[in-house]
């Protein structure tokens, strides 16, 4: 039987897989070098308030605020659409059933709060960075420390994006994992450099168009090869309602944890909030929004329906157990390789998709990275006002030594089996912290600073207690694995399945067994209900001198009159820089 490891690309496959890869890659230098020289008729351009020290700077982080609804669209998209998504959710579907499938209706949940809760207040006070909103509505320091967290967690996500993919090219074509990833990293960071916003949009939805059609190939492919559909009824659960928080997947934890998670992020994250402001409108970037939320979804339906037919392959012969694959994230290339390697082009086709993720999901982070920098450490925590060519090298160089960064992170991710685990947690108590600043900023019009930075503390602190803990709870061995049960019986040869020790859970602390959507909610709710209440007993901020433009819409209805009258009409024009239509 065929495995990832022994299966090498053909003539074909490598046509395939270097045509979409330099396709969707001379887009991006593109515009990085040929449009960008010629001049263009645009439709005049509002008036810029953050342009970063100059015209040449806004241009090149935010595209002037001028950019079209459908390629920033689909650049969000392909930058959420990671290659670590593409192999790991068929994988959770395989092993903990399809009740997982409810993520695509937290997503099109989320949609709603984000367009009209926080969009609204980024748009009317024009942010460069999101973080800069921090700044405006409470303190520098709580701005120059959610900027820190930031750079931290993109730098510890940045070897995953690179790692995933070279180790898929690696076992296809048998080139040096490490050679794979600097071509990977040099690659992007060229026309990252050369081309800034622009190049990262327009070459992130030629890639979106690459992942999407190289996952519904396989998958309809795999539906057209499917020959038993039986025996899928053990892992099609769709109804469990369990009150329990300490089941991995029930109706409610993924709902409820899949829209905090999900919001926090595509609400508030620079990586999200920087394309919405590179469009001219509200109204654009809620279109965007819509055009995301709606391709997400539907990704993701693919992908866990591809997780279903994987099981109905293999329902009789676990591959991990097997000895044909090692890791988990391994079952959707290998189940490629077996179902349709006979068929020339079409696994180069899928690992063309998954290393269009990866330079999506990379070059996003490095330019949104470097604009934090820029913006929020530079300009923001240390009081600087570089020269256009002094932020220009600043920016260039930041994105060059991220790149270094995520190569030489490669070599240690190879080595350190535990890191994504701590990696993910760090990334888990980041967002649901930082979302919860942005709330209470946002929607508690009291709230203070000592309350906002209090409230931040108590939610890192909680969701770290409760990250860390599970972690070193699982390595101890004091949890016992969720997993729907798998078989052998197909197998050839005398395949066994390993015997697993019982373990009584009950000893272990109750936040340790909680589902893994519990811990944003949580870390979420900490900081906005201790911010609150912290800002209650520490003079409370007046809310009669608020800026409502600095409050969700939603919320102004609740705020004195004394907000909305004797406004400076000059400041006001130029605050409400996106119009509404």
């Amino acid at each position: 039987m065929t495995n990832a490891k022994s299966y090498r690309f053909g003539i074909v496959d490598w046509m395939v897989f270097l045509g979409m890869t330099v396709l969707s890659t001379a887009v991006g230098i593109y515009f990085a070098i040929i449009k960008k020289s010629k001049p263009e008729q645009e439709e005049p351009k509002p008036t810029v308030k953050h342009d970063f020290g100059s015209e040449k700077m806004s241009e090149y982080l935010l595209g002037s605020r001028n950019l079209k609804v459908l390629p920033v669209a689909m650049s969000l998209v392909a930058s959420y659409i990671s290659g670590v998504t593409i192999l790991g959710t068929p994988s959770e579907v395989y092993y903990y059933g399809t009740q997982y499938w409810f993520i695509t209706i937290a997503i099109l949940l989320h949609g709603f709060a984000v367009v009209y809760i926080y969009l609204p207040v980024f748009c009317a006070l024009r942010v460069g960075s999101s973080y800069e909103y921090l700044g405006m509505r409470f303190h520098s320091a709580i701005r120059s420390i959610a900027a820190f967290m930031f750079v931290l967690d993109e730098i510890l996500f940045l070897p995953f994006v690179v790692y995933v993919p070279s180790l898929a090219l690696d076992q296809v074509s048998g080139i040096n994992l490490h050679y794979i990833s600097v071509v990977i990293v040099v690659v992007c960071v060229l026309y990252t450099l050369l081309g800034g916003i622009k190049a990262v949009v327009h070459t992130d939805a030629w890639q979106i168009l690459v992942m999407f059609l190289s996952v519904l190939a396989v998958a309809i492919l795999a539906t057209y090869y499917c020959k038993d559909w039986d025996g899928l009824e053990s892992r099609i659960i769709f109804t469990n309602i369990s009150p329990s928080p300490y089941v991995r997947h029930t109706v409610w934890c993924v709902l409820i944890g899949g829209f905090f998670y999900w919001t926090s992020f595509n609400a508030v994250n620079q990586t999200m909030v920087q394309r919405y402001m590179s469009l001219p409108s509200l109204k654009k970037a809620r279109m965007a929004m819509a055009i995301f939320t709606i391709g997400v979804a539907c990704f993701l339906l693919i992908l866990c329906y591809m997780g279903l037919i994987i099981f109905g392959k293999y329902k009789d012969c676990d591959p991990k157990i097997s000895g044909l694959i090692e890791h988990d994230d391994q079952l959707l290339p290998l189940f490629v390789v077996q179902t349709m390697g006979h068929i020339y082009g079409i696994p180069g086709l899928f690992i063309a998709g998954i290393f269009g993720a990866a330079l999506s999901s990379l070059s996003v982070m490095l330019n949104c990275t470097s604009l934090v920098v820029l913006e929020d450490i530079v300009r923001g925590c240390f009081k600087m006002e570089p020269s256009e060519r002094v932020s220009t090298i600043l920016v260039k160089s930041t994105i060059i030594v991220l790149g270094f960064v995520a190569v030489s992170l490669v070599f240690v991710l190879e080595k350190l089996s535990g890191i994504l685990g701590i990696a993910i947690s760090i990334t888990a108590i980041a967002s649901g912290a930082t979302f919860g600043l942005f709330s209470l900023g946002m929607l508690v019009p009291w709230a203070n600073t000592v309350g906002t930075a209090v409230g931040g503390i108590a939610s890192a602190l909680i969701s770290g207690w409760i990250t860390f803990g599970t972690q070193f709870t699982i390595a101890a061995g004091k949890l016992g694995s969720q997993a729907l049960p798998v078989f052998v019986e197909g197998c050839e040869g005398n395949v066994t399945i390993p015997q697993t020790t019982s373990v009584d859970q009950e000893q272990v602390l109750p936040l340790y067994r909680l589902s893994f959507h519990w811990v944003n909610p949580i870390g979420v709710a900490t900081a906005i209900v201790v911010g609150a209440l912290v800002s209650l007993v520490t003079k409370p901020t007046d809310m009669k001198t608020l800026d409502p433009d600095l409050i969700s819409p939603v919320i102004h209805r609740f705020l004195p009159k004394e907000c909305f009258e004797g406004r400076n009409l000059s400041q006001k024009s130029e605050r409400k820089t996106i119009p509404k239509s």
